[in-house]
């Protein structure tokens, strides 16, 4: 008969002490991503409250206290752009660049009329007029001259200005009722601007798809 062969004892699994490095870099994990996670739901829920429009102001406008409404939002390391409840609205303040209605209102948006750069002016144009041409809507200026003038063809006056104001005549929308467009003119085109609505021709108010409010 064969010798019956040695046996040799199974060897026990034990369980990791406090001191195995594996366990430590387990529960260093763990508490990590629980760290992190603890962390993105504070700053999700951390809010301020911040000013925002009640409608489109255009540059030039004061800014009062009865165009803005406060509302929550979540400004991690920008809240210092925008106007804040806790900062008081600086007296005799001036919007220098348009701001859309809802929109947070940014402290870079505001100033002093001097700071412009601007000046409105009327274009009168007659009683149809493209609906996207509204307050704080972006249009550019074209003059088409009279044909006996002589002035050649059409040319581009200045474009991407800010419509500040629609207003109508007296006849209001009626047949042959006119209408001005009031837009803000940069300086330096300003006198070429002015030279062609005193000339023999006519000056065209055309909206700018997709931009302005």
């Amino acid at each position: 008969m064969d010798a019956p062969l040695p046996m040799t004892p199974a060897p026990r699994l034990r369980r990791p002490g406090w001191r195995d490095p594996r366990l430590v870099v387990g529960v260093v994990l763990v508490a990590c991503s629980v760290a992190l996670g603890t962390w993105a739901v504070q700053a999700g829920r951390s809010t301020v409250g911040v000013y925002a429009t009640t409608r489109a102001i255009t540059p030039g406008e004061a800014l009062a206290a009865s165009d803005l409404t406060l509302v929550q939002a979540a400004l991690p390391g920008h809240d210092g752009a925008y106007l804040l409840e806790t900062a008081p609205l600086p007296p005799d303040a001036v919007v220098v660049r348009a701001v859309g209605a809802g929109e947070l209102v940014p402290v870079s948006a505001l100033g002093e009329g001097g700071e412009l750069g601007a000046r409105p002016v009327a274009v009168p144009t007659g009683a149809s007029l493209s609906s996207d041409v509204v307050p704080g809507a972006l249009v550019d200026l074209w003059f088409v001259p009279a044909v006996q003038s002589g002035l050649g063809d059409p040319r581009l006056l200045a474009e991407a200005l800010v419509v500040s104001e629609v207003s109508d005549s007296a006849g209001g929308l009626a047949p042959g009722a006119s209408r001005a467009v009031h837009v803000l003119v940069p300086q330096p085109v300003l006198p070429d601007v002015l030279a062609a609505l005193a000339a023999d021709g006519v000056t065209s108010v055309v909206p700018v798809p997709g931009l302005g409010s």
